[in-house]
């Protein structure tokens, strides 16, 4: 079982009559849960859940959901939870090991230079294909005994009826009752729901082209490596692993872009853009190669989400549903894994919904809220109109990376481990030895 807080008994109230685990002060009863969305918090949430024994219903729009997405990097955080979940396997198999991030401007003056061992010698990163990961807990859903999904179902609204909640699909159907709704279905998730929580969407104006190409040399690897032109340009090299289908390595490339200069981008000089990418870095001459059109880079837009509570009345928002940012600290689905992994344990360690939920609430509430910060504070020195905050980060940084306290500091952020600028991160040692099996 992934949750292993506390002591064990067991008593006979699984989903389908069997010995149901419980920690003690934890719940005695099974619960009826519906979690909208089968993406990485949603997935990893209904694991949790229904390995604890309780009846988890998924609802997906999409009739047939595929791996989609640019490359990610799972940090120590993510890596834990999907080694709990006993997934840890194909991750390891498939990802590519990073062991720092570096980011240096146009002229080759260093800005960050981040080792995972600046922190612990056993911690790394893992260059991962999105794809693999969405492929790897679902595929783990669509085994898990405990839980019915329903693909094709789109969720419009959230009802209450007395302590639970029922759902209603685009279709005008109802579902449930449920003990609890954890809504998973991503930054742009919206329903109509007569006990709503306040949620305020804030588009960025900046967000990326990307290509996922393959590397069968591995030319890029060890490392994400970025090179800035002061806030208006950032390209970027991610080693990727191999995907969710193929075994051939992968890189991901991504250029900064404003959104509304999309149009401009795919009707401009696209030889002329691969010159400028092969003039910043020319190992890219293979990747931009396999780039024929502008349309071979899809966009990624980013969205700022702010909850000022993620519980509410049975309800809990997780994933970017909840938190979404800009990656520029790269822990989106890291988080979300983290909010499911938490999500079980409150639910392990409580006697009913409302204190489980309180207890999620309080155990949540710093580390996404410094990572909120920290990202909404850093994205303009970063990506941005205005080149004063480029001029600042090209002063302030190199500074703050030669003075090994703040340098480390630095790191942990990359870890995905805060929880404020002065309180005490998340303990290392887990972490640890979760990695035991290693990335490629």
């Amino acid at each position: 079982m992934a949750i292993r807080t506390g002591a064990e008994t067991r008593i006979r109230d699984g989903p389908y009559g069997e010995d149901l685990p419980v920690l003690s002060g934890g719940m005695k009863r099974a619960i009826d849960v519906g979690v909208i969305g089968t993406g990485t918090a949603g997935s990893a949430a209904a694991l949790f859940l229904a390995r604890a024994g309780h009846r988890v219903t998924i609802f997906e729009k999409v009739n047939d959901p595929g791996p989609v997405g640019a490359g990610i990097v799972l940090q120590p955080t993510g890596q834990l939870v999907m080694n709990e979940l006993g997934l840890y396997g194909p991750i390891a198999e498939r990802g590519a090991r990073l062991d720092r991030l570096r980011c240096e401007t146009h002229t080759r003056r260093t800005l960050v230079d981040l080792e995972y061992a600046m922190v612990d010698s056993a911690l790394f990163g893992v260059g991962l294909h999105r794809g693999v990961l969405f492929v790897t807990l679902l595929d783990a859903v669509k085994k898990e005994p405990g839980v019915r999904l329903l693909l094709g179902t789109e969720i419009v609204g959230l009802k209450t009826e007395g302590d639970k909640r029922l759902l209603r699909d685009a279709r005008g159907e109802m579902h449930g009752p449920f003990d609890l709704v954890v809504v998973a279905d991503g930054a742009g998730s919206q329903h109509e729901d007569d006990r709503p929580l306040r949620r305020r969407v804030t588009p960025y104006a900046w967000g990326a082209m990307w290509a996922i190409v393959p590397d069968p040399d591995r030319v890029y690897r060890g490392m994400l490596y970025q090179i800035v032109r002061s806030n208006a340009v950032m390209l970027g090299f991610l080693p990727t692993g191999a995907g969710p289908h193929d075994s051939t390595p992968t890189v991901s490339l991504y250029w900064s872009l404003r959104a509304d200069r999309i149009e401009a981008f795919q009707k401009g000089d696209f030889e002329g853009w691969k010159t400028m990418v092969r003039g910043h870095d020319p190992r890219s001459h293979f990747v931009l190669d396999a780039l024929a059109t502008p349309e071979h880079l899809l966009f990624a837009r980013y969205r700022d989400v702010v909850m000022p509570r993620f519980t509410g009345h049975a309800t809990v928002y997780v994933g970017d549903a909840a938190h979404a940012m800009s990656p520029q600290l790269g822990q989106g689905a890291n988080l979300a894994l983290y909010d499911a992994k938490v999500l079980g344990e409150s639910f392990a360690a409580e006697p009913d919904v409302p204190r489980a939920l309180m207890r999620y609430e309080s155990e949540r509430r710093s580390h996404l809220g410094f990572y909120q910060f920290a990202t909404r504070w850093l994205t303009p020195f970063f990506q941005g109109d205005a080149s004063i905050f480029g001029t600042l980060r090209d002063l302030a940084m190199p500074i703050g990376l030669a003075i090994p306290p703040v340098r480390e500091q630095m790191v942990r952020s990359m870890l995905g481990i805060k929880r404020g600028i002065v309180r005490r991160s998340l303990p290392l040692e887990p972490f640890k030895k979760a990695l035991a099996v290693e990335a490629r």
